[in-house]
């Protein structure tokens, strides 16, 4: 399930300003199925405070869905499983594979990817973006409209395989480089996902799995994807 999804089935309780037995069974049902890791639940409970904050009208109020939002996230970072802290990964070109470190997050993806980056051009990484959407996986891409005509794009090729993608149509650029993978990892850094990144540029990029990241741009591209429509 989507944040968007979410979004919706909480906003049909949003009404009365309370949560009733009945739909509070509902959704743990709806839950209980889809099985959400910890990542896609910290990502559902930031769609909730953006519901709530976007019912509020008085400023004072406002304020204080922004205090409760602080302390849920310090609560959560405060680890009380115990168990080790998420890990985080740097990598570099061209002395490092990235090419094949994409690939590899693209092929143990099994739920959903959301991509994010100013070009593509490397057919390697295309051809994986394509595997992993025939294999049934939600693929979502946002590029840059001046980017997507240039020689070698593989926008148009993978539209053409029926990747779900969007471009920024504006005058200005969509500069970013980061994908999610799962609502689980995140990968963002300089790093263009082009042959001249892999061989010639000085370029990183960094994955992780901190949750306090991961909700940051999965927000972010949820706010790009609705506003490219």
């Amino acid at each position: 399930m989507n944040p968007q999804q979410v979004r919706t089935m909480l906003k049909q309780t949003i009404d009365d300003r309370r949560l009733t037995r009945s739909e509070r069974k509902a959704m743990e049902r709806i839950f209980d199925h889809i099985d959400p890791d910890p990542h896609a639940l910290a990502l559902y409970r930031s769609v909730a405070f953006d519901l709530a904050r976007e019912s509020l009208v008085d400023p004072e109020s406002i304020e204080t869905i922004g205090w409760l939002e602080e302390v849920v996230k310090m609560l959560q970072s405060a680890d009380v499983s115990g168990g080790p802290p998420p890990q985080a990964d740097s990598y570099f070109a061209p002395k490092d594979d990235c090419p094949a470190k994409i690939r590899g997050l693209l092929a143990r993806a099994r739920n959903s990817v959301d991509i994010c980056v100013f070009t593509i051009t490397d057919d390697r990484i295309s051809d994986a973006i394509i595997d992993t959407h025939q294999r049934k996986v939600k693929v979502r891409v946002i590029s840059d409209d001046d980017k997507a005509g240039d020689r070698g794009s593989d926008i148009d090729r993978l539209l053409s395989a029926g990747v779900d993608l969007r471009i920024d149509r504006t005058d200005d650029h969509m500069h970013h480089k980061f994908a999610i993978f799962d609502h689980r990892l995140l990968l963002n850094g300089s790093y263009n996902w082009t042959r001249s990144a892999a061989n010639r540029n000085q370029e990183n990029f960094l994955v992780t799995g901190e949750p306090r990241f991961v909700e940051d741009f999965s927000k972010q591209f949820e706010r790009m994807w609705e506003e490219f429509s």
